[in-house]
């Protein structure tokens, strides 16, 4: 079974994407911020992240740079922020793909599968 870790600070958003996403068959880990994401991904086997950008205690641009350090688990960037020099950042710092709220869960299963 394929384990995902999603991180975003609106937990309605997050509790959302969990259940989408357990429906289809994978294990879904949250966190509220970019720094539980790192613990998390330390400590368990995770094969995908979707990490949204605004975040309180560590961002999620910070957490992808941090990770990029040691790890090249796949990472979804889920964020408001729309503008192309936003996508270019996120894609620049290691990110794998980069999809906007708000977004269709279709969309995001069909992009969890492509990991």
């Amino acid at each position: 079974m394929y384990s995902i870790l999603v991180c975003d600070d609106e937990k309605d958003i997050a509790a959302a994407i969990k259940i989408y996403l357990e429906t289809e068959g994978y294990k879904v880990f949250t966190a509220e911020n970019g720094r539980e994401a790192l613990d998390i991904a330390a400590k368990e086997e995770i094969h995908l992240i979707i990490m949204d950008v605004m975040m309180p205690v560590m961002d999620g641009i910070e957490a992808v740079r941090k990770l990029r350090e040691d790890s090249i688990i796949p990472v979804i960037m889920l964020t408001a922020k729309s503008e192309d020099v936003d996508k270019v950042l996120g894609l620049g710092i290691g990110a794998d793909d980069y999809v906007t709220k708000p977004f269709n869960p279709i969309e995001l299963s069909r992009k969890s599968g492509d990991m």
